[in-house]
């Protein structure tokens, strides 16, 4: 994959980039770390600025996440107590469960959304809940912005000073990635957990 978004940034440059990272926010699995660090190191040897790179990086990335905030509109709050309707026995969700966590993302949406932009997979997932919640989303494109423009900032700068190096730089961003995963599954099974032993009290 690596070879095949090194080739792609050399033919496209800026819109390579934007294209990228606007995809990699709806499909995650695409890593922003090697787009962006390559793209740091491509302004050392090509046309592109550091400042180009971070810019249209960041019109991708809220791009792509704006398309994610408006399929999170489309599961608003009625959609799911009707699914909670008709599957909660199943699923073990009551439509108390469903207004309990909207009215916790209503309270802690804004810092959810600012910081998961600087948190792998989180950064891309976090604008679906954004949208379920109707977050004005003149709030949530600013915070989005905000939080994407530090998350490019330090790839693509750091690509640039590594300069050939920039490599290096992937691999430490592979362990703070595991890191966070690890910690998310981990967090995920103890409010399952959590929530299984309330449902049997």
């Amino acid at each position: 994959m690596e070879q095949w978004i090194t080739d792609w940034l050399s033919e496209f440059g800026y819109w390579g980039v934007f294209l990228l990272i606007m995809i990699e926010n709806v499909f995650p699995p695409i890593p922003s770390e090697i787009i962006l660090t390559l793209g740091g190191f491509m302004t050392t040897t090509t046309s592109m600025t550091i400042v180009g790179v971070i810019a249209v990086a960041t019109l991708g990335s809220v791009a792509g996440a704006v398309i994610l905030y408006f399929i999170g509109l489309q599961l608003d709050l009625e959609r799911l107590e009707k699914i909670v309707e008709k599957h909660g026995r199943w699923l073990r969700v009551t439509k108390q469960d469903i207004h309990r966590a909207d009215a916790w993302f209503d309270r802690i949406g804004p810092w959810a959304v600012f910081f998961g932009r600087l948190v792998p997979l989180v950064r891309s997932l976090i604008s679906i809940p954004a949208g379920m919640s109707n977050m004005r989303f003149s709030v949530f494109l600013l915070l989005t912005t905000l939080g994407t423009v530090i998350w490019n900032t330090i790839l693509v700068s750091a690509g640039a000073v590594l300069g050939e190096n920039w490599h290096s730089l992937v691999g430490y961003f592979d362990i703070y990635s595991n890191i966070i995963y690890v910690v998310l599954v981990v967090v995920g099974i103890g409010w399952l957990v959590w929530f299984i032993n309330k449902k049997k009290k």
